[in-house]
């Protein structure tokens, strides 16, 4: 199970997040061959879904969510759910973070 950790996103605007994977000892895990996913979806069983760009850097462990002003624009405001996944060289997927996306409205158009 992955770390819960809830999002509020405005609406337009750009939204980047980061996280350090850590071992027990505080020290940053080594990702090298590792690719992420994550998307948002209204419920669980929402066949439609947006996509955060996951990026990954190896050597420090940190994995940043990345969501564009074009994306968080045409989502309507209120309540998603989200996961992000890591792919491991060797094909294991792991759920690091999951939990709630806000998305509040907007007023400049």
């Amino acid at each position: 199970m992955g770390t819960k950790a809830n999002l509020l996103i405005d609406q337009g605007t750009d939204f980047v997040t980061s996280v350090t994977l850590t071992d027990d000892d505080g020290v940053a895990l080594q990702l090298t061959g590792y690719t992420g996913v994550a998307q948002i979806r209204k419920y669980y069983t929402s066949a439609t879904f947006n996509t955060f760009v996951v990026s990954v850097t190896a050597a420090t462990g940190v994995v940043q969510l990345q969501l564009p002003a074009a994306t968080s624009n045409v989502m309507d405001h209120g309540r998603y759910v989200y996961d992000v996944e890591l792919t491991a060289s060797d094909g294991t997927v792991s759920r690091i973070m999951e939990g709630i996306v806000t998305i509040t409205p907007g007023v400049t158009r």
